[in-house]
């Protein structure tokens, strides 16, 4: 769990510097860092997505997950707990508005991504705690741009992340035996897409429901699982 705590204490420091630093920029500039942002979350996830070759396993992953997701109403239960939060911390009506969209956004980013599942797994099974180090670096100087932007909700989001990758890494040893470099190509490739997602969301392209489409990502794991029963 050391890596995961890690990650959990980056993304609170850069929040927390995000939100002195955007104290004295102004909203059109927070606009234009948050649509390179956007485009920035739509490169990482055009490379992730592209990793797999087997791109039926990955559509059906998609189309499984979504309607897994919708079943589930994940999105909803993220922006419910989203607005938990609101009306406990914010004060501010504009506070209140930004809050629950800084979670989920700044949550369903710093979760989706292939090193979120590979680096906890990793930390489980092995006690290398280095990919999440490394994502750590990563979330935190994330964390500082999106909080910059987006406001306090960022923050809140490392506790979504202290759940999620240490339940991943909790259970990692029930997985070892499933996790073949075919499997994590076609997760990472579905988190990839998920990325995508997110990163049009952020540049007011699309409204998906991404949350919704989070049991995409474990789907490839559960049919390689099958797939060897079976055979």
């Amino acid at each position: 769990m050391l890596g995961t705590i890690a990650n959990t204490l980056a993304i609170i420091a850069g929040s927390l510097l995000g939100l002195l630093f955007s104290r004295g920029i102004a909203d059109n500039y927070k606009e234009i860092i948050l649509s390179g942002v956007g485009l920035s979350v739509v490169l990482v996830g055009m490379k992730s997505a592209l990793v797999s070759g087997d791109l039926l396993v990955v559509i059906f992953s998609v189309v499984v997950g979504a309607l897994l997701g919708e079943t589930l109403m994940i999105e909803k239960r993220l922006l419910t707990l989203g607005t938990f939060i609101e009306s406990k911390v914010a004060i501010k009506s504009n506070d209140r508005k930004s809050l629950a969209r800084g979670f989920v956004t700044a949550s369903l980013v710093f979760c989706v991504g292939s090193m979120a599942i590979i680096g906890s797994l990793e930390s489980g099974l092995t006690g290398n705690h280095q990919t999440l180090f490394a994502k750590s670096v990563l979330d935190g100087v994330t964390s500082i741009i999106f909080a910059s932007t987006l406001g306090l909700g960022v923050m809140f989001s490392a506790l979504a992340v202290l759940l999620y990758q240490g339940i991943i890494t909790l259970t990692a040893g029930f997985m070892k035996n499933f996790l073949v470099p075919e499997t994590i190509a076609q997760m990472t490739s579905v988190g990839g897409l998920l990325i995508m997602a997110i990163g049009f969301n952020m540049l007011k392209i699309t409204t998906i429901r991404v949350g919704n489409l989070l049991p995409a990502i474990f789907l490839p794991l559960i049919y390689y699982t099958l797939r060897q029963w079976f055979s």
